[in-house]
């Protein structure tokens, strides 16, 4: 067993010590028998919240409502919910009403698909009764139950289920594929945020491409954020080899085929504002980059990041191969002399004080060129060489004049 359920097996050992049962559950125990990293654990309990804060000295109320109490213990947070049944979901995200209930099968009968529906005892003894395991091994997503069920009570699960195409590498069942197309356009009850939240941990999965293709054939695509712009980006997008691009990466290739205005579609995501900054600072750049190559002038304004992420698209479009785009682009990037005004080793007083000049918006553009002499190596980068150089063209431009 993994530490992270071994560090938890106290909390098990106590509820289980006051007569009630308690179980390991959800994406811990997929990601378990999948070997993947798990971060957090997630303890599911015939024990009702108000008998869970009983037991522990130290606990939050974080979810009370339906079930779940935060448990504190040695430095660590543990997620313990009450078994529970839920009634009818008549906003296709909510249930009406939550129940406590005893049953651990009852319980696990509500979750999403048969991967996410097994339980695990402090032993290491699993409870699966949906064959949520055989589904692992097979690398299939199916749904706990009947599909449209599932999916009329919470219309998201769609987009996890395409999700976890992307992740795991796994692909749909059937009869769950064809309530996806069925079902697409209850997405249209969901917030733009909780579809924005799942498309981004799609577009960050190794998977891609197969999940995208489930999202135009299933027509999940309709009822997504810019549905016609979106649809037109994806479709191209499968013509290139996206599969190992970052999240940016994609979001930079989206946009790269849309024919609006980028900031416009990117707040329809409802993504933050820095994010919106950085893609359309990478995309204009990347317009350049279709011109002519990388020189010191065009990566300066740069930081490192956006640099590899432009080019890394910018070759996936050329379907040039990309593995040597990090090695490349840092090695010009750090052959930069300054890679920030900063570092230069002139200030806009210094230019006050050996111009006499009264400060003004000359002192940008003066700083600007500077930069630019520095950068292109017409000029070290020290006092003595800028004062000298910035004089000289002061009395050229006098000259001229």
């Amino acid at each position: 067993m993994k530490e992270p359920f071994l560090q938890a097996i106290p909390i098990l050992k106590r509820i289980e010590k006051y007569g009630f049962e308690a179980y390991f559950v959800g994406g811990s125990i997929r990601d378990l028998l999948l070997k993947r990293t798990i971060s957090d654990v997630d303890i599911a309990t015939s024990a009702t919240p108000e008998e869970i804060k009983n037991i522990f000295n130290r606990t939050v109320d974080i979810g009370i409502e339906h079930g779940t109490v935060l448990v504190l213990y040695q430095d660590k947070k543990y997620e313990v919910t009450t078994f529970r049944s839920e009634s009818q979901y008549k906003d296709h995200r909510h249930p009406d009403k939550v129940s406590f209930i005893r049953s651990l099968k009852m319980d696990l009968e509500r979750r999403d698909f048969t991967m996410n529906a097994i339980a695990m005892d402090q032993f290491g003894n699993l409870k699966d009764p949906f064959d949520g395991k055989q589904d692992i091994e097979k690398k299939i997503i199916r749904t706990v139950g009947a599909a449209e069920s599932r999916f009329r009570e919470d219309a998201l699960r769609m987009m996890r289920a395409v999700r976890f195409v992307s992740q795991l590498e796994f692909s749909i069942d059937q009869n769950t594929r064809n309530a996806l197309t069925q079902h697409a356009h209850l997405l249209n009850f969901i917030a733009v945020e909780r579809i924005t939240n799942e498309f981004v941990k799609l577009l960050s999965g190794t998977a891609k491409t197969s999940a995208i293709s489930i999202l135009l054939d299933t027509n999940l695509v309709e009822f997504m954020p810019n549905p016609i712009d979106t649809k037109i980006s994806l479709t191209k997008c499968s013509d290139f080899q996206i599969d190992i691009l970052t999240e940016n990466q994609m979001w930079l290739i989206i946009l790269y085929f849309q024919s609006g205005e980028p900031v416009d579609y990117l707040k329809k995501w409802r993504l933050p504002n820095h994010k919106i900054k950085y893609l359309t600072t990478c995309l204009r750049f990347l317009k350049g980059r279709e011109l002519k190559e990388w020189s010191e002038l065009t990566l300066y304004p740069l930081n490192l990041e956006m640099a590899i992420d432009i080019e890394t698209v910018y070759r996936t479009l050329q379907k040039q191969s990309i593995t040597k785009v990090y090695d490349d682009i840092t090695n010009k990037y750090n052959s930069l002399v300054i890679k920030s005004r900063e570092e230069l080793q002139v200030t806009g007083k210094d230019l006050i004080y050996w111009l006499n000049r009264p400060a003004g918006p000359w002192i940008k553009n003066a700083l600007k060129d500077i930069e630019e002499a520095v950068l292109l190596k017409k000029i070290e980068n020290s006092k003595d060489a800028i004062k000298g150089w910035i004089l000289n063209q002061c009395n050229h431009r006098q000259e001229r004049n």
